[in-house]
């Protein structure tokens, strides 16, 4: 009987001792589900700064100066001068056409014009006598008249004789092939020995104009405004074309000004265009080639500059998370001043605040945070300052 009660009670101290491990084993792994873990964040300081302001838009870059390099007059290309891709300056020469044919036809035209002169000379002498022989009562006055008319007659033939001279020069000047502009030779469409047509379609080559070069690109109607007074000003606009998006990854290609407006707004696209003049001593840009303009419209004095990514949208208004005392955040409205893709100009925060840049989906008010790839002295400052 004794033996059976022992067994009983050592039964149930086992069982007592397996309740109570296994409580504290339950209190042990639950208590930390209560205790909300860290969560990582980058942030930023918030800066004050004299901010430029810009706008930007989508551009194509133009030659000021383009021509197709046609002949003239019908004939056989005997010799082409330059070479694809070479820079030529104004009134070079660039071809040259067979001009036996209009040779011939202007000696054909000066031969014409002596043997006008030679008997407009003989009409004047014939003239002068009959003239001295009417008033003498020598001849009747019919055959003075028709003399004069002769005369008159023949100088009429020489002037067009020398006409004619004059267009065949013009015509012999044609078949030499001038440049018009400076520019670079495009690709050639014609070889030597072709017979070419002032018809033809398509001309020998172009010669595109590379500096200066000008880029047009188009502003919502809102921007016109602006634009105004920008070209209104005695010191023209700033304007800047970048490869890509204009964003701190675009490349730089040119800075220019801004040189005209257009006269009207398209009723069909509700956008204004605009032309921009850079010099392009290196040819970046490149006729036809799409670009990114950003144009400095003014200036925001002492402005609170963070990154775009800092500013959080809510039902309502904007706000961000500022990190406070003990790594914990909190949530501050803002008001967006200014945006663009690489900068945003807020107010609501003060100069020096730790603004939470990075990992925001997960935050709430009063969360903890661990702070990741900032100065920790910075990030402790800031708290100094907001601590009460």
């Amino acid at each position: 009987m004794r033996r059976q009660t022992l067994t009983v009670s050592l039964v149930v101290l086992l069982v007592v001792c397996a309740a109570v491990a296994s409580w504290k084993l339950t209190r042990s792994t639950t208590i930390p589900r209560h205790i909300a873990a860290a969560v990582p964040v980058k942030v930023i300081t918030v800066s004050v700064e004299d901010v430029p302001r810009f706008v930007t838009g989508i551009g194509s870059v133009l030659s000021l100066q383009s021509v197709v390099i046609r002949p003239q007059v019908d004939g056989v290309l005997t010799r082409v001068l330059v070479k694809e891709g070479q820079q030529v300056k104004a009134g070079e020469l660039l071809a040259t056409l067979d001009d036996r044919s209009i040779r011939a036809a202007l000696e054909q035209s000066r031969a014409q014009l002596a043997q006008s002169k030679a008997q407009l000379d003989v009409a004047q002498l014939d003239l002068k006598r009959y003239r001295q022989l009417t008033e003498d009562n020598g001849i009747s006055r019919q055959t003075f008249d028709q003399q004069q008319a002769l005369v008159k007659q023949l100088a009429a033939t020489a002037q067009g004789n020398e006409a004619s001279i004059n267009a065949a020069q013009v015509q012999l000047s044609y078949t030499q092939i001038r440049s018009p502009v400076a520019g670079r030779v495009g690709i050639r469409n014609v070889d030597e020995g072709n017979f070419l047509r002032v018809s033809d379609a398509n001309g020998l080559f172009s010669v595109t104009q590379i500096d200066p070069i000008a880029v047009e690109f188009s502003l919502p109607q809102q921007m016109l405004p602006t634009l105004q007074g920008l070209v209104a000003e005695h010191t023209a606009a700033a304007v800047k074309a970048y490869q890509g998006d204009g964003a701190a990854n675009g490349l730089l290609l040119g800075e220019g000004t801004l040189s005209l407006i257009d006269n009207q707004v398209s009723a069909t696209t509700g956008t204004i265009r605009a032309k921009a003049q850079f010099k392009n001593p290196g040819e970046q840009l490149w006729p036809g080639q799409l670009v990114t303009v950003k144009i400095q419209t003014g200036i925001e004095l002492n402005s609170l500059k963070v990154p775009p990514q800092v500013v959080q949208r809510g039902i309502d208004q904007h706000f961000v998370y500022r990190v406070i005392a003990d790594n914990k955040v909190e949530v501050v409205p803002v008001k967006v001043l200014y945006q663009d893709s690489e900068q945003t100009l807020i107010s609501g925060p003060q100069a020096g605040d730790v603004l939470v840049s990075d990992g925001q989906s997960r935050l709430r008010p009063g969360a903890t945070v661990e702070v990741v790839g900032a100065p920790t002295a910075e990030v402790a400052s800031a708290q100094a300052d907001r601590a009460p």
